[in-house]
């Protein structure tokens, strides 16, 4: 259990408690001009956290609340899925499973911007099922991403497309934190905010998948993985064992940790079984003090990422502890005046939080009640409340380059070589479901679009229109 440590004081008030996270966004926004890979991010957070030390009045408060970040389950899972999904997802590329699908989907002529349309597709279905966009990019990025380039399709379009369609899950799925989380906080029916939510959701994901009909770039078609060529192995298509048994845990509701652990135990099984894997490539120790092997080259790749996700996590709790976040939402709140205009705040506010925090679910908790208290004084219905904080989450904590679904993609995409490697800064560029719902929810807020009819009524409340 989380035990809040006390609230940290920063000399110069309240900018002062802003500093280290200005210092993040001006050495965020130094590592993505320069077309930084992960590590630019890493250090920009880190020298947040060792300026953030110089404005402290009390350094042990400080670094309690360092701690604090750190204590958070969602750091945990992350990391953890972060390590075995590394895993997990070298048994299926080295096995030569991806190079054979490849081949397949060439011979096919599903190649380009229609393998980038699809590849959204799968992933908004997949992540709608599942709930988690996180576990999502874990299960496809492995397989549809290589496949897509291979196939001629652009890196960053198959990444957009998979964020994109994760986001569409994250968003509309009903069994995902941040549908449970909006629905729970604004005392709205789950059922009902589903539905409701379609209106903002599905026009979204149409725009989504036009523009990428028409703009997806393709990227040659002679991306090779490691400088392979795509021949067809027939036999590793076995490995595609570990995504289905990763999707049959997560629909089972399994744990994403377990869901992961499972897919690695049946892939190793599978291979080893096969013959496409010896003990000595999974695991070989060649004298020297020195270990060898798939499992402890995928681990050790993901230093940096996770090296980030500790600094990003820190950062939060001293962000939590300082009174940051709670400072925005009452500056914004004494804008809701009328009912457009505190809907501007709920999109205003969770954003900025969502952006911060890089987790939607716990945005929406920590606005949650302040949410409830705009939307109550202004009018705004529950439904509409629920819908923004969940639609806006997904915008921008989508859109955000230091967040989890720019970092890890990227993180990802790189392992297959340098011809695939795509830089955190551009994965928002091609998220098109997330512009597209920035789009809707501006043309929303100010036409009033699903605004709830006067006199209507929706299990008992009044609904959208």
């Amino acid at each position: 259990m989380e035990n809040k440590p006390k609230k940290v004081e920063f000399y110069l008030g309240g900018f002062g408690k802003a500093v280290p996270l200005l210092v993040a966004a001006v050495m965020i926004a130094w590592a993505a001009f320069n077309q930084s890979n992960v590590n630019g991010y890493v250090i920009a957070f880190f020298a947040a956290l060792v300026v953030g030390v110089l404005l402290a009045k009390d350094e042990k408060a400080y670094g309690q609340a360092l701690v604090y970040g750190l204590s958070k389950p969602m750091f945990a899972v992350i990391v953890l899925s972060v390590v075995l999904a590394a895993v997990s997802g070298k048994l299926i590329s080295a096995s030569g499973a991806v190079q054979t699908i490849a081949a397949y989907v060439v011979a096919a002529g599903f190649t380009g911007r229609l393998f980038v349309a699809a590849t959204f597709l799968i992933t908004c279905l997949l992540a709608f099922a599942t709930g988690t966009s996180v576990g999502t990019y874990f299960v496809v990025i492995p397989i549809l991403f290589p496949v897509g380039v291979m196939a001629g399709a652009a890196p960053e379009f198959m990444i957009g497309a998979i964020v994109s369609g994760a986001a569409f899950g994250d968003n509309l799925g009903p069994i995902s934190d941040t549908t449970i989380a909006s629905s729970a906080t604004q005392h709205a029916d789950l059922g009902m905010v589903v539905k409701t939510r379609m209106r903002y959701s599905l026009p979204a994901a149409v725009g989504a998948l036009v523009l990428f009909l028409i703009f997806a770039k393709d990227g040659g078609g002679d991306a090779l993985i490691d400088g392979a060529e795509a021949v067809a192995k027939p036999l590793s298509l076995i490995m595609l064992v570990v995504p289905v048994v990763i999707i049959a845990a997560c629909l089972m509701r399994r744990h994403l940790i377990t869901a992961l652990s499972y897919g690695i135990l049946a892939g190793m099984a599978v291979g080893l079984i096969f013959g496409i894997y010896k003990v000595s490539d999974l695991v070989a120790f060649p004298g020297g003090f020195s270990v060898e092997g798939l499992i402890i080259s995928s681990i050790t790749g993901t230093a940096g990422t996770v090296a980030m996700l500790i600094a990003v996590f820190s950062l939060l709790g001293v962000l939590e502890c300082s009174g940051l976040f709670e400072d925005v939402g009452a500056l914004l709140s004494r804008f809701a005046k009328t009912e457009r205009s505190a809907e501007a705040t709920i999109v205003l506010s969770t954003g900025i939080l969502s952006m911060v925090t890089g987790v939607i679910s716990v945005a929406i908790v920590a606005l949650g009640d302040l949410v409830n208290d705009i939307g109550e004084r202004a009018g705004v219905d529950r439904y509409r409340r629920a819908n923004l904080l969940d639609c806006t989450g997904c915008v921008f904590c989508f859109l955000a380059p230091w967040t989890v679904h720019c970092v890890i993609p990227a993180q990802q995409a790189a392992q297959f070589g340098e011809g695939f490697a795509i830089a955190p800064a551009s994965v928002p560029f091609v998220n098109f479901y997330s512009i597209c719902m920035l789009v809707i929810l501006a043309v929303a807020i100010v036409t009033g679009y699903g605004r709830k009819r006067q006199g209507s009524d929706v299990g008992g409340t009044k609904g959208e229109t």
